[in-house]
């Protein structure tokens, strides 16, 4: 049986900010370019609005609170390993035949950086190569590349002895989007400093766009993109205070673009150029991929099908977790429908301005808002955002796309009859797959992360003198 090539190309922390999705102020032939010869789906979420449990997730077709990888890089020192059963994509596709790389490199130029971020490291060893030129031989291959936007460059872990710390690539990146030019959400304030911060948000989309074009090119000139599967998503929602670390939209709400060579063309139920608007989890690549290299699901994977003829039943729900993330201890859970979303609060008291020095430290929005707030210039949804969040929200994202209204007292019979739908979903999910979050870490697992998080990012002034 010949099998196709299959390249992941996965993008950190974005919503839907590509042209092919209709956004404005961003330069993205190349992403445009594969959603023309191919799909882009519309409603996909990530298991987490973080990276290393949404990966870990999409990783192993596991929920991450069904395997104990739901605390941001928990298990990296400890004697981890998968349950039983659950093993690493990468194994299921060696099974079958497939070189698998994680590529960071294309002769000189930086396509990706070679990030994992899994919650598991026990496993042995995930890829066959780290080089790129060996994949026209070992064909077919598997490789992923990890983009390095949208990112803060933070990896040189002197991030508090700056007075800001920097976008990659921003001093490279098109300048499409200006501080002029965009319309942040109007959940912030319309100020200077938001207005600079969203507009490198959406130069990093045109930066990356560039870098996926040496991609592209790449697979031209090796003589492999007519094998070629390519997949396109991000590990988590957008890069923005409100954005990742919450189970909002801006937060879970991925692109995903997929498409398909000649040698391998799309199921008949895809055609060219479509827009897809199944709900899809983003766990569900793992078993789509297995697919797509001509494997089967294993039985107990919790990760679905979601396209071709021998597809699974469709979602109706995407599922979200979010809990401990760096030293902040904060528990939501999160139902997305076609249309209405629920959030679940289990931490009280916790909201948008809890602290989380990593957000302190890189995203400026959030200490202006702070500073807003206290001098009385907060109005609207954006004073609202900094009150801590009520135990449930319920969005109509169809009316209010930017979910700054919420409807769980609503006693309109539509908003009633959702939200007892999507509370009995999130009760079914939370028992039907073990979710673990009710178990809190030890203190003594949690203490080191904020050692680690004063060290890295610093602790602002108000929170030292609380202490």
């Amino acid at each position: 049986m010949r099998r196709p090539n299959i390249l992941w190309i996965v993008a950190e922390n974005f919503d839907l900010d590509f042209g092919c999705y209709g956004a404005q102020h961003v330069h993205t032939p190349h992403v445009d370019q594969l959603a023309a010869s191919g799909v882009r789906f519309t409603n996909v979420f990530s298991t987490s609005p973080v990276c290393a449990p949404s990966r870990s997730a999409f990783f192993t077709g596991m929920y991450a609170t069904t395997t104990d990888m739901h605390n941001m890089r928990s298990h990296r020192e400890d004697d981890f390993r998968l349950p039983p059963g659950v093993r690493p994509l990468t194994h299921h596709l060696q099974d079958l035949g497939y070189t698998t790389a994680n590529i960071k490199t294309i002769g000189e130029r930086v396509v990706g950086t070679g990030k994992l971020d899994l919650n598991f490291v026990n496993e042995g060893p995930l890829y066959s190569t780290d080089d790129w030129s060996e994949l026209k031989s070992r064909q077919p291959f598997f490789a992923q590349i990890n983009m390095p936007e949208a990112e803060y460059d933070i990896y040189d872990r002197q991030s508090a002895d700056k007075p800001r710390v920097k976008w990659v690539g921003e001093e490279w990146h098109p300048q499409i989007a200006t501080p002029d030019n965009v319309e942040p959400p109007p959940y912030y304030p319309d100020h200077p400093v938001v207005r600079q911060e969203w507009a490198r948000y959406l130069n990093s989309a045109s930066g990356m766009d560039v870098r996926i074009g040496w991609i592209l090119k790449q697979l031209q000139a090796d003589g492999v993109a007519d094998d070629t599967i390519i997949l396109f998503f991000a590990d988590n929602g957008r890069l923005e205070a409100r954005g990742i670390h919450w189970c909002f939209d801006s937060g879970i709400h991925v692109p995903l673009v997929i498409s398909w060579p000649r040698n391998f063309p799309a199921p008949a139920d895809m055609p060219q150029g479509s827009a897809n608007d199944q709900v899809i989890g983003l766990l569900d690549l793992t078993a789509t991929t297995l697919h797509l290299a001509g494997g089967s699901r294993p039985a107990l994977m919790q990760s679905r099908v979601f396209l071709g003829e021998h597809a699974d039943p469709p979602r109706r729900y995407a599922f979200s977790a979010r809990d401990r993330i760096d030293e902040t201890v904060v528990r939501q859970r999160s139902v997305r429908g076609a249309r209405y979303h629920y959030i679940r609060n289990y931490t009280e008291g916790a909201g948008f301005a809890t602290l989380n020095r990593y957000k302190e430290k890189c995203f400026l929005v959030k200490p202006l808002m702070r500073e807003m707030l206290a001098a009385g210039k907060l109005s609207g949804p954006a004073r609202d955002l900094m009150q801590p969040f009520p135990r449930e929200l319920l969005f109509d994202t169809q009316e209010d796309p930017y979910e700054v209204t919420n409807l769980a007292q609503s006693q309109q019979p539509e908003h009633v009859q959702a939200l007892a739908r999507l509370r009995a979903a999130l009760d079914t999910w939370v028992s039907d797959t073990g979710d673990r979050g009710v178990q809190l870490e030890p203190p003594d697992v949690v203490a080191p992360f904020l050692d680690e998080m004063h060290d890295w990012f610093g602790t602002p002034a108000w929170a030292q003198a609380r202490q």
